[in-house]
Order: C-alpha cells, then structure tokens, then sequence
C-alpha cells in the first residue's frame, strides 16, 4: 500500500491514504518541489544534446517541451525543443513582437507558431539555444515559466478592441489573474537569468512549498479564460475556469463563473471525454483573485494524483457535481456566489482586416494560415512593428494576429506595407479558411498520430470544391483539425472537426456551434484522409437541400443527424 496525499483538504491537512499508487510525476515532483531538476547542469553539459527523462517533466513548467524531428527519424533521433511564451491575453509591444520575431530567427526554425491559448511558439530550437532565447524572452518583460506543465496555464482574454470599452478592464482582470496564479520557484530565475545549478538537497530547496500550489503542484494543467458576451473568441466554455463578463453601461459589474471544461480525450478509453464548464454564478470584480485560488485549489486537493488521463478538474466537478463545486469555492472564497446573471454568445470567430475600436482608434485583423507567422507575413509584420512602436500586437485564439492603436495616417500606412509584401489588407481568405484551426502535429509534437496543420489547408481547398460545386461557395463553417485526442485545437466545439487516429486515418466529428457553447459528436471513427471527398460529400448534398434558411452547417446536424442516429458525447 502506498501512503500519499491523493485528495488533501489543505485548510484542514485531511489526507486519503490509498492503496494505488501515485503516478510517476507526481512523486518526481515532490522529491523536487523547486521543479529546477538537473536542467542548468544537462544545459552546461556541452557532451550531451538532450535532457533526461525526468528533466523532460520539470522542463514543461519552464515553458518547454523536448522533441524530436520526426520526419528524420529513419536517419536517427534530432533532439528539439519546443518553448512557450507565457503572454497572459495575448498582448505584446510591438518591441516584444521584434523580440520575438528575432529570436525566431536566431535559435528556432524561423516561424513563430499563435497557438490557442495566445501565446507564441518556437520550434527547432536545440539544446545549446535553449537558455539564451529564454533569457532574452525574461529581458523583454514576457516569460515562459508555467506556459506548460501542471499549473496554471496562459490566462486568457478577449483580443478584440471594437465592442465595448469593459474590454480594458477585463483584460486588466486576467493580468491580476495571471499574477496571482504564478509560481514562486526561484529555480526559474536562477536556471534562465542566472545560469546556477541549484542545490537540490539543500534544505531550503528540498523542503520548499509553494504558498499556492503546495510541494506536488497541480494533478494537471489548469486553464483559466475571460470572455466578453456576445463575442465567445476565446470558447470560455473549454477552459478549467472561466470569468464571463456582465457588462453594463461599459462597465464590468461583475463576472459569471464556470468551471470544468476541457478538451482532452483518449482514443478507446470511454472514461475521457470533452466537456463544456458547468456555470455556478456571479461574483463582483473584487472577487475574482479569492475565487480563482479557489478553483485552482479544489483541483489541488481533489484531482485524481494515480491517473493522469483523469486528473483533469473536469473529471472532479464531472463527478461530484456543480452544487457540491459551488459550495467548495464559496467555503474557500470566502464569499457567497449569487444566481448567474443572463448571457448569451452568438460568434466566436475574429474580425479580419481595418475595424474601427470603440476609441476611435483603428485595429487590423490579419489571417494568419494554420497560426503559422513566416516568409512575407513575417517579415512585414517585423516592418510594422519597427516603424510603428506605439502599436499593440495581439494574438487571438483562433491563431490570427491584430494590430491595435493606429491612427488613420498610420492605417494607410500599414496597409501600404502590407500590399507592398503581397498580401491583401481586405478579403484576406476564404471565409471557410478564416475560420479553421489546427494543431501543429507532425513533425515536431510526440503526441501527434497524424498530420494536421501540414494536412487542413488542403482538406479545406477540397471542402471549398464541394461546397462550389454545390451551391454553398462562401459558407462559413468553423473546421478544426488535431493530430491527436487531447484537443489543443478545440476541435470538439467545431462544426466539422478531424482528429488524428494513425497516419492519414481521421475521426470525423459533427455539429458544434459558432457561438462556442454546443459540443459535437463523433460521426465516423475512422476515414482515410484520400477517401474525405467520398464520405463528405453525401453529407453537403444534404445539407444543401434540407437546411433551414441562414441554417449553418453545426446547426443542421445537430437538429438533423443526431435525431437519426444517438451517438454518444
């Protein structure tokens, strides 16, 4: 029998005593509760070009994820990494984005990859580049400590500046957030900025306790999001904690909190599963950094600490229920949650090219294909963000980028810049296109088993062939595309989704919504990627002849395909 804290009250120290044993991380994270490892030792170690496997683990609460380039494997193992930014709701100076933008040249492959959660992504970087780009990241005012790992992860906020002025405050209620929630581990300065090894049998350091999240940290990830009705950019709904702005008179009176959703499922385990966060009630502004500990704590003291597939908070408040969650935060808060207030989401997609901002500034919406910033795009945005440093440059988490602040002379500026690089300041993509999302998958991620973001943009030119053959040139319908189960992609919320089975062999899944609040379902469990024309096809026929007026694709199948045929969530 192993004895172990697995769910432990901290405000009273109860502790479970179970006969399972706790998973591998997490005795790998007590017995090193700084998380530093030997990570600065293997980095001065010039003989060696990758990390240990347990080095592998603290390295994702640093911001980075060893891997391999799997399209040489036949040829032998070439150690990368991947590094994460840690940009709470996306903004960055545009001095940062030519940080950023010079870092992906000088140590990574060139690209800087938006992710979902807005953040940036450097791929192929080696292990000897891994320290420098790090530290220079910390010299622009950004970080990468707990941009992965079992933490809290990126807090996210609404990007777009055209709907109400309550979008500052909001913004500036994530940042706080993301403050609060933030590790205290010396052992990332002291590895990055520093570049000492710390002792890790020296009593300070081997009887270290974070004030939040303890000596075992978190049983997984924890995703904290803010999203301002009607606008879902952000899919709230996905994420462990969510923060759902009541707006009045511009003003933030308060925020709607729902907890529990998550993407992440594995194939052939009916235990997993995506889910959409259940709404307890409302809090006042005040409240948020009381009731966000509070969260994050449950899922301390009660996540499942033996098995890392159901470790999620999901699976907690899945489990014990919405009623016993609220309680649980109003205890720990210190404060009684009051009835949700009405909201609702009608869109959760960006706008593209020069909208006008409430301030009567202009911003600009740039597509950016797959999330992936290169070649021309790359280099003009570098262009923008040095002739212009008073601009803000936000990421989205529908993988897009938008330049906030511009007058009208710099508007027809930039736009000049932009057409002078051959790309359209207006009509940038196919409304079909503008709304796809894929994970990166293959060659850099482990976990992919098949392609995808090197996949989507083909299969959306052959969606985009049936719908003009059709009759539906033009239709906007929110495809999402990962290379594995776990979600990264959101593609569980989309109206048509693939995820990776085996290479070129996709699940096809059906009917969520674009305001971001409808799960899909599984439609197919297998479909070779040659043959998506084959089943796709019957699938528009119908939709073209049998929707409702102004019925979108989701919609049609939910009301339509899942009447016929009961498929399980």
């Amino acid at each position: 029998m192993y004895v172990g804290v697995v769910n432990s009250r901290r405000n009273d120290m109860t502790t479970t005593v179970t006969d399972k044993k706790l998973s591998p991380n997490e005795e790998l994270k007590s017995s090193i509760p700084t998380l530093s490892g030997n990570i600065y030792a293997t980095i001065a170690d010039e003989s060696v070009d990758h990390f240990s496997a347990e080095d592998i683990q603290f390295l994702k609460f640093h911001g980075s994820y060893q891997q391999d380039d799997r399209d040489l494997r036949k040829t032998g193992k070439k150690y990368i990494m991947m590094v994460r930014g840690r940009i709470p709701g996306g903004v960055m100076t545009a001095k940062q984005w030519c940080v950023f933008d010079e870092l992906a040249t000088q140590y990574g492959n060139n690209t800087l990859r938006l992710t979902t959660r807005q953040s940036i992504q450097f791929h192929g970087v080696v292990k000897s580049n891994l320290r420098p780009l790090i530290k220079r990241i910390n010299e622009s005012l950004l970080s990468t400590l707990s941009a992965c790992g079992d933490i809290t992860r990126n807090v996210m906020a609404p990007p777009t500046p055209a709907y109400t002025r309550a979008r500052d405050q909001v913004y500036a209620d994530a940042h706080e957030v993301a403050r609060a929630l933030a590790p205290r581990t010396k052992a990332y300065h002291s590895i990055w900025i520093d570049g000492v090894q710390l002792d890790n049998e020296a009593p300070e350091n081997k009887e270290f306790e974070d004030p939040l999240y303890g000596k075992a940290y978190l049983p997984r990830k924890f995703k904290v999001a803010f999203a301002v009705p009607p606008v879902n950019d952000i899919d709230v709904l996905t994420n462990c904690l969510g923060f759902i702005a009541i707006v009045e008179n511009d003003q933030v009176v308060g925020y709607n909190v729902c907890v529990g959703g998550s993407m992440g499922r594995s194939h052939g385990n009916a235990a997993t599963y995506p889910r959409i966060a259940d709404v307890l009630g409302f809090i006042t502004p005040d409240k948020v950094v009381n009731v966000a500990k509070a969260v994050l704590t449950i899922h301390r003291d009660f996540g499942d600490r033996v098995d890392r597939k159901h470790a999620r908070l999901k699976y907690v408040i899945a489990e014990r229920g919405a009623a016993w969650a609220r309680n649980e935060v109003n205890q720990r808060a210190g404060t009684i949650l009051a009835p949700a207030r009405p909201f609702k989401f009608t869109s959760s997609t960006d706008l593209l090219g020069w909208r006008q901002a409430v301030d009567g500034k202009w911003f600009f919406g740039m597509y950016v294909n797959m999330g992936r910033v290169k070649d021309a795009q790359k280099a003009v945005l570098r262009q923008v963000a040095e002739q212009f440093p008073n601009l803000e440059f936000r990421i989205t988490p529908n993988q897009n980028v938008i330049l906030v602040n511009a007058d009208a002379t710099e508007k027809s500026a930039i736009s000049a810049l932009l057409q002078a690089a051959g790309l359209k300041p207006e009509q940038q993509t196919s409304p079909l296109r503008a709304t796809a999302l894929a994970c990166p998958a293959l060659p850099t991620c482990g976990l992919a088993l098949a392609e995808s973001e090197r996949m989507l943009p083909g299969v959306i030119d052959r969606i985009e062939k049936i719908c003009d053959d059709l009759g539906l040139s033009g239709e906007e319908i929110i495809v999402r595309s990962t290379g594995c189960p776990n979600g990264c992609a959101r593609p569980y919320m989309a109206e048509l989704a693939f995820v990776g089975k085996g290479p070129g062999r996709y699940q096809v899944w059906l009917g969520g919504n674009a305001a971001g609040t409808r799960l899909n379902r599984l439609w197919k469990d297998v479909v070779k990627e040659a043959d998506l024309e084959t089943e796709l096809r019957p699938l528009f026929v119908r939709f073209a002849t049998e929707r409702n007026p102004e019925e979108r694709f989701g919609d049609w199948c939910d009301r339509t395909l899942w009447t016929e045929t009961a498929t399980p969530h």
